[in-house]
């Protein structure tokens, strides 16, 4: 994995500062060109991933790509899943049927029956891979190394107990995708512990760290003492804690930190994605000399 990811929290208007930044963020983004020309900005700046959900708007970035293999091929994109609004979206326009016709992955009448006998016989796995093909069908043709799981649905499993789930995930994308699996979760050292436990070596993992303990299930405390003992790939996102730590201290701290690999962020200017690459690095550069 690079260094540094770049993020599309900024394309759907989420923004954990102000509301008043996420309805700027909302018209600034409502055209697909402005978002693929800053994922343009972000590759000049030297950022070769995107890490993003598989909002439907994400299709035209895919489409883009495809249109021009020769300028993207070195580019990867992560994708996220499930995006939950957008099948909640879904039902409520096209009905529960419609739904299915739109996202199911292949042959509908197949994939039907495959689905109705998972429902029946609460066979999650099979409901899960025929999510994973849905949710994968934006990005053929595409660079996509790693697929996460989005954190709604891990720490939901993580919480239930619902091991076989992730396992099956993790099993799912390798076999059918070529893919590394990923993790986003809210909860780190519980989550390291539990696909330590599925037999699951050197996993890789997304997680919110930042010295303001925002959405660290315990604490920094016990994050660091994570990342310092355990074997796993860290990712770090929401490392300016929803806007409450300056630009250069949240990332000063973040890199300094052992066993992050990579950092995500988001930003909507092409003068603040050259400021955070470049404040991330200096202070490897600092950390290598």
């Amino acid at each position: 994995m690079e260094r540094i990811l770049y993020g599309d929290n900024q394309f759907f208007a989420v923004n954990h500062i102000s509301d008043v930044k996420s309805l700027e963020q909302s018209i600034k983004f409502k055209d697909n060109k402005v978002i693929m020309n800053t994922i343009d900005d972000a590759i000049n700046s030297g950022i070769n991933t995107f890490m993003c959900t598989t909002h439907d708007r994400i299709s035209f970035v895919c489409e883009t790509i495809r249109e021009n293999p020769e300028k993207y091929k070195d580019f990867n994109i992560y994708p996220c899943m499930p995006y939950a609004h957008k099948y909640a979206n879904a039902v409520t326009e096209l009905g529960i049927q419609g739904t299915l016709k739109q996202y199911m992955p292949g042959n509908f009448f197949g994939s039907m029956f495959k689905g109705g006998k998972a429902l029946v016989s609460q066979d999650y796995i099979s409901i899960m891979e025929l999510l994973i093909d849905s949710e994968m069908k934006m990005f053929k043709g595409v660079n996509t190394p790693v697929i996460f799981l989005q954190n709604v649905i891990t720490d939901l499993l993580l919480g239930l107990g619902m091991d076989d789930v992730l396992k099956g995930f993790h099993d799912y994308v390798i076999k059918k995708y070529n893919s590394e699996p990923g993790f986003i979760t809210m909860n780190l050292p519980k989550m390291v512990e539990k696909l330590e436990s599925l037999g699951i070596e050197n996993p890789i993992i997304c997680t919110s760290i930042n010295s303001a303990n925002f959405r660290m299930s315990g604490g920094k405390e016990i994050y660091t003492e994570t990342l310092k003992s355990k074997k796993f790939r860290g990712i770090a996102m929401q490392v300016l804690g929803g806007g409450a730590i300056h630009p250069k201290e949240a990332l000063e701290y973040v890199c300094d930190l052992p066993n992050i690999q990579s950092i995500l962020f988001g930003a909507s200017s092409k003068r603040n994605i050259q400021n955070t690459v470049q404040i991330i690095r200096q202070f490897d550069n600092g950390k290598n000399d």
